[in-house]
Parts: structure tokens; sequence; C-alpha cells
């Protein structure tokens, strides 16, 4: 079997209103997503035709809505949600999604927190 082609979309800016905490629902705050999607591309590259890959920028549109939608506590449930999003095209076979929030609640210096999941087709929830 081949490796698998990827297209990566990185630094997604976002705002939304998740956190454990009430003042990070009430005033929100950026989050920043990268994408790494697996799948194959040979059709696309042959065609030309955009309707034979994933359109980055209507993917861009529905994991904003993701971001701004409904709120979670935890950005592990963020990631998975935006993950089972990427998923609904049949075509990504994989996908990794990293959730950063730099201005996470912690009191100390730092530059960034974010979780990363990997998911895949066909792969059972735990």
């Amino acid at each position: 079997m081949n490796p698998l082609d990827e297209i990566r979309l990185t630094g997604l800016t976002v705002f939304g209103r998740h956190g454990v905490f009430d003042h990070e629902r009430e005033n929100g705050q950026e989050f920043v997503i990268d994408l790494r999607l697996q799948l194959e591309l040979a059709a696309a590259a042959a065609s030309d035709d955009v309707t034979d890959t994933v359109h980055y920028g209507e993917l861009a549109e529905k994991v904003t809505a993701v971001v701004g939608g409904e709120a979670v506590d935890l950005i592990e449930t963020l990631a998975e949600r935006i993950a089972t999003v990427v998923l609904e095209d049949e075509r990504v076979q994989r996908v990794g999604v990293t959730v950063h929030k730099p201005q996470a609640p912690i009191p100390l210096t730092f530059s960034d927190v974010s979780v990363t999941v990997h998911r895949e087709r066909g792969e059972g929830r735990r």
C-alpha cells in the first residue's frame, strides 16, 4: 500500500467560549487549530479539479463553526468534535487535530498549551 498524501491547514485562529471556568465561557478567547489530513490525492492531481479533493477553504469554515459553536469544558472534546467533522468527508482516511489554547488560565509564563488527537476512518470510539 502506498503512503497516503497529506493536506495540512495550520494556524486557523477562531474565537470560542470553551473552558472549565465561567470567565472562559463568558469572555471567550482565541483557539488555534492545526489539521493534518491523510488521503489519496492522485485523482485531484490528475483532474486538476477542486471537487476531487478536500476544499480547504470549506473545511476551514466547518472547523470555525465547531470552534465558534457549542461550548465544551475540555479542548480534548473540542479536538474530537473537529476530527469527527473532518472525517465526514469519506476521502479522508486519517486526521490529526491539534487545538492550541495560548491564553489558557495558567498563572505562570508559558507560550502555548495544546492537545492533539489522531483519528482514522472506521476507528471504533473508546
